[in-house]
């Protein structure tokens, strides 16, 4: 029985489509490795940082209760980070406090971004605070903005933190690779917090539940919604979230 022979030329692309095929498995194969190993790096750090949080929850609780053993006082460090949310539109707004809340990149009503305690941005929100509102977020506010709401400015587009990939292409040199790195370098204020929160997109919050207060452009302390409100700030966030 005569062999049908075949073009070189076809020959040549059976090999050639071979070769691709076996590549490409070979590729998609070290991939699922890698993948693997850095799936579990990353639950071994999230792990980490959980046990950190409880370890420095656990240690306020107990040097409180020290201090209540012997009739003393326990103060607690000053914060190092705040959440700032724009509560004023852009009408009748003088031209310090408007560059001020440009440097913050409040730039809508109801956003939010997070900012560093120093001497430098305090002056800051003395400018801003009759059109601003801010305070203290815990591990839980912080972690329900960014999961909820988070998104990452890449190419100088607003794009959802929905891939581990999107912070590692953009975060990956200082370390971050995850969405819990991100939270942890923010919540302690750590020494890449700068590019972290530039990378952050600033919160675009809805009204709050029930609507603000009615003398909404009083402080805080006067019935109103402006300025430092603290550990409140974390109510105010649940209901804008």
């Amino acid at each position: 029985m005569a062999t049908t022979l075949k073009p070189e030329t076809q020959i040549k692309k059976t090999k050639t489509d071979q070769k691709t095929v076996e590549k490409r498995a070979a590729d998609k194969a070290v991939r699922k490795a890698a993948n693997k190993e850095k799936r579990k790096a990353i639950c071994e750090r999230t792990a980490a940082y959980n046990q950190e949080y409880r370890d420095a929850e656990r240690a306020v609780i107990d040097a409180k209760r020290q201090a209540r053993a012997t009739n003393s006082f326990y103060v607690e460090a000053e914060p190092k980070l705040v959440f700032v949310i724009r509560i004023k539109g852009i009408m009748k707004i003088p031209p310090k406090p408007r560059k001020v809340m440009q440097l913050l990149r409040l730039t809508q009503i109801n956003s939010g971004v997070f900012v560093k305690v120093t001497k430098a941005t305090s002056e800051l929100l003395k400018l801003a605070e009759p059109y601003v509102t801010f305070g203290y977020p815990n591990l839980a506010t912080v972690r329900k903005l960014i999961y909820k709401r988070g998104h990452g400015k890449v190419r100088n587009q607003r794009v959802a933190l929905s891939d581990n990939e999107i912070i590692e292409a953009a975060l990956g040199k200082y370390g971050i690779v995850s969405i819990e790195d991100l939270i942890h370098e923010i919540y302690t204020v750590g020494p890449n917090f700068k590019q972290v929160n530039n990378f952050l997109w600033p919160f675009r919050l809805s009204n709050p539940n029930g609507g603000f207060r009615k003398r909404k452009f009083f402080h805080f302390i006067q019935g109103g919604d402006t300025g430092n409100r603290e550990q409140f700030i974390n109510n105010l966030v649940k209901q804008m979230n």
